[in-house]
């Protein structure tokens, strides 16, 4: 497995375009890591095999986290220039990530478009919902908020005030949940 995670990790550093990855590859990648977690829990941390278990749960951590950057960039790039994104190269939890940005790359090249051609700004589409306050239930990476800031990654447990439509989907894919702040 750590050779998998080193050549997907390798090919996405040396191509400029995004690489393809198996689906089921972040799958793959909890259980590997679940796996070393629990051998690590059953041995003298301070022997040989202790010491090289920390080494390889540290690589492979830092390489999953650079690729994610690193794909991140590119999808990022590729919504923002307008290219499509070849879907076949993206993992099933990557092309569910997608849909809740691609929606926001959409709506705001339109806004821009408009407001080039009509020299006017819509009022529907400058009134801005407030921000929710959530609580994650789950570790979720990093994303661009409406506002196209970049929030996270989170925890579990973590609190973060976010735009109303990211919130919103966050809250339906059961990743976070909404916090009262009323007393």
């Amino acid at each position: 497995m750590y050779n998998l995670v080193y050549e997907c990790w390798l090919k996405e550093n040396e191509n400029t375009e995004l690489t393809r990855l198996p689906d089921d590859f972040y799958p793959q990648i909890a259980e590997y890591l679940r796996r070393i977690r629990e051998e690590m829990r059953m041995i003298d941390k301070r022997t040989l095999k202790g010491f090289l278990l920390m080494k390889e749960l540290e690589g492979v951590k830092h390489m999953i986290w650079e690729l994610a950057k690193l794909r991140h960039k590119k999808l990022v790039k590729k919504l923002i220039i307008g290219v499509k994104i070849p879907i076949d190269y993206l993992t099933s939890e990557e092309r569910e990530i997608l849909k809740d940005i691609s929606g926001l790359a959409h709506s705001y090249k339109n806004f821009v478009a408009e407001l080039i051609q009509r020299q006017k700004i819509s009022l529907e589409r400058t009134q801005t919902r407030k921000n929710v306050v959530v609580r994650f239930l789950k570790d979720t990476p990093s994303i661009v908020g409406l506002d196209l800031k970049v929030y996270g990654p989170f925890k579990v447990e973590d609190v973060a005030s976010l735009p109303f439509e990211n919130a919103e989907a966050l809250m339906k894919r059961e990743l976070a949940r909404k916090i009262s702040l009323s007393s």
